[in-house]
């Protein structure tokens, strides 16, 4: 495909830049576009595990500027999108499959700007994106006292996380899906670390929800919990990955202790849809379905920025 350029006399010319935006369902062909960038694909990689794939949607453009990728998925905690590729390529598919009308967006800095003309964001978030392999992976001393936790502890679990002043709204079977470890102190939970999403089949993790109580911060709990969560996961997954903002240096220098390297950066936001009812989005989706009938996908043009 090529530019379009439409001249009209005393105007300077308009260029569109066309995409075939496809729906993809073939774990094979997901997995090999997700492959080429592991370090930051690893949460989409684990949406590929069963149970957790048939709540996903993923939507692929090919077209004059290169490829994209976008991923809408449901969870339990909420939704989420993760986007990949060439940015005008992600908006071409944005603008026909926008997703849900509240997301969770994980995206590279070069995706923001596409992003905007589909979503509100706030709460924007530079992330640093750090792995950690079994061959470079250090255990903290003292991550043997970290104890398993599991949907019986839900209790103590929220009560901790709600303890910085916000609500926590975990459920037994987010504890249970996943791993998580704590550190008990006279029989109060006083930190914790879990993770968001944990693929045998993939071979990937992600840890998150890392948290010590204010009163306890400074004594390596966190750390040790993180190591132990860590540890965990590497008997079965050879690529464990997690997220920090960049200016916990504290944070960074811990999981560098256990063997974690910075891979990538990323952003982090709260999306909601700029077309809450999702008309515009529909009526673009027909329109690109039918102009689309001989490329076996919809056909989408994008100004060119």
């Amino acid at each position: 495909m090529v530019e379009h350029e439409v001249r009209w006399q005393g105007l300077p010319a308009r260029r569109n830049f066309d995409y075939v935006v496809t729906t993809l369902d073939d774990r094979d062909r997901i997995r090999d576009l997700l492959n080429q960038n592991r370090a930051y694909t690893a949460y989409a990689l684990g949406q590929l595990e069963p149970g957790l794939f048939e709540r996903t949607r993923w939507h692929f453009a090919r077209g004059d500027t290169g490829s994209g990728l976008v991923l809408h998925s449901r969870g339990g905690l909420g939704d989420a999108t993760f986007i990949l590729g060439d940015g005008d390529a992600v908006a071409a598919i944005l603008s026909i499959h926008p997703g849900p009308a509240h997301t969770y967006a994980t995206c590279m800095p070069q995706h923001v700007q596409p992003m905007h003309r589909v979503y509100r964001l706030s709460s924007q978030l530079p992330m640093m994106r750090m792995a950690v392999t079994p061959e470079s992976f250090r255990p903290h001393a003292s991550d043997g006292a970290a104890t398993p936790l599991n949907g019986s502890d839900i209790r103590k679990v929220n009560a901790l996380y709600a303890s910085d002043g916000g609500p926590s709204y975990y459920v037994p079977e987010h504890i249970n899906a996943g791993v998580y470890r704590g550190i008990v102190v006279n029989g109060r939970l006083v930190a914790v670390a879990g993770t968001h999403v944990v693929s045998r089949r993939e071979g990937v993790a992600v840890v998150g929800n890392v948290f010590t109580h204010t009163m306890h911060r400074g004594r390596g709990y966190g750390t040790a919990v993180t190591s132990a969560v860590t540890g965990t996961l590497l008997g079965y997954c050879d690529y464990v990955a997690l997220t920090v903002d960049p200016k916990n240096g504290h944070a960074i220098q811990a999981y560098k202790n256990l063997g974690y390297q910075t891979v990538c950066h990323m952003v982090e936001a709260s999306a909601v849809r700029r077309d809450p009812a999702g008309v515009v989005g529909f009526a673009r989706r027909v329109r690109a379905a039918v102009r689309g009938r001989r490329y076996a996908g919809s056909f989408v043009s994008i100004p060119a920025r």
